[in-house]
């Protein structure tokens, strides 16, 4: 197990942004530090895996055969209309 290098930094935050960032992390039982760290990690390593990917390019490049939808009324429209 590698153990993460930790440098102090400081940031600014609105007053209204941190209140909620620490009532999230006391209802979660953890640090402010812990928090702010694990919500940033979300961010930064949110990247799909190989087959969410795949399926992303094939609904892009237009060869799915599937409906798409513009819109969740659009699609209720076309679901309610098809009987």
């Amino acid at each position: 197990m590698t153990t993460a290098i930790r440098k102090p930094v400081s940031f600014r935050f609105r007053t209204d942004i941190l209140e909620r960032l620490k009532q999230n992390a006391a209802r979660e039982n953890r640090t402010l530090n812990n928090y702010v760290e694990s919500v940033l990690l979300d961010v930064v390593y949110d990247e799909p895996n190989a087959t969410t990917r795949a399926a992303i390019e094939e609904a892009k490049s237009g060869k799915n055969p599937n409906k798409v939808y513009g819109s969740a009324e659009e699609m209720f429209n076309d679901i309610l209309n098809e009987e």
